[in-house]
């Protein structure tokens, strides 16, 4: 057997920094947060004795995740607390290199993209560790013996957790796929409902369930609680735009599906992603607390 060569091995731990984002951002829901989780990790990867571990790979992703189960834990009370809904902070992404090198091995789960605010949102519902066995599972394909490793449980521990866990998200995701470029059509019909104040048109594009969450974060004007209805939604956001006076209105894609941006002299001050079915828009997504708009205009390249 040839042995690794030191460099060859630290190559390889820098490589794995994308997946460890990516892990942590979809566990956190929070870019910052991810980025400390996982620059933690590797500072006790260096501090590690390196000799003795077998598996980079593996003591990263674990060293990862429960990294990020302790900073959901830390920040449950505060969530609980928070001012309104509380969303994911949304982030830029190239549509050109939207290609998961890790797809969901499961398709019954329905996850139109596994990075979407939508998808995100309904991980919420989950415990940490619940979640954390979900993405590992469905998201980044680890399998069951190496999950209750990480998670210093059982495999059927694991196997009932992810069980759950997924009968949970599969119940919240649309029943019917749409067509290659539907939603993105459909963003652009609602942008244009909106900006034309065509209540019409956008009463017609929205789901008869149609959910509606701002997040303001006590820092921008936002709708308290969630709205649900198309005619309270529907004037809610007309309304908006009608006291948004001459923003500039940007379509981009953020967390891996099409969205809106609204800039004022340059300036995110807020970004609208929806989640589509056959039905119309099902929900509307709204962030508006500034500390959660800095990584919306620039691509996240390092992030599977």
């Amino acid at each position: 057997m040839t042995a690794i060569s030191p460099n060859h091995q630290e190559d390889e731990v820098v490589e794995l920094r994308p997946r460890l984002l990516g892990l942590a951002y979809r566990m956190l829901g929070d870019y910052d947060e991810a980025e400390d989780v996982v620059q933690e990790t590797y500072l006790r990867w260096h501090s590690a004795i390196q000799d003795s571990i077998r598996s980079p790979e593996a003591w990263l992703v674990t060293v990862t995740t429960r990294l990020a189960i302790d900073q959901l834990r830390r920040s449950g009370k505060e969530r609980a607390e928070y001012p309104g809904p509380w969303l994911p902070e949304p982030i830029a992404t190239d549509v050109t290199q939207l290609t998961s090198t890790t797809p969901a091995p499961n398709d019954s789960v329905e996850l139109a993209s596994d990075l979407s605010v939508a998808l995100l949102v309904l991980l919420e519902q989950l415990r940490p560790e619940e979640r954390a066995a979900f993405l590992l599972r469905e998201v980044f394909d680890v399998g069951y013996e190496e999950i209750a490793q990480i998670l210093e449980r059982s495999q059927d521990a694991i196997r009932q957790m992810v069980h759950r866990a997924r009968a949970r998200v599969h119940a919240g995701r649309p029943r019917v796929s749409l067509a290659a470029g539907e939603h993105q059509r459909l963003l652009e019909r609602f942008t244009k409902a909106v900006i034309e104040d065509d209540a019409e048109t956008l009463i017609a594009l929205l789901s008869p369930d149609v959910v509606l969450a701002s997040d303001g974060g006590g820092r921008a004007t936002a709708a308290r609680n969630k709205l649900f209805g198309r005619d309270r939604v529907s004037k809610f956001l007309l309304g908006v735009r009608r006291k948004g006076g001459n923003q500039e209105v940007r379509l981009t894609h953020l967390n891996g599906e099409p969205a809106i941006l609204a800039l004022e002299d340059g300036v995110v001050t807020s970004a609208c992603t929806l989640e589509v079915d056959n039905t119309g828009i099902r929900a509307v997504h709204i962030m508006r607390n500034p500390q959660k708009l800095g990584h919306t205009l620039a691509p996240t390249k390092d992030l599977l």
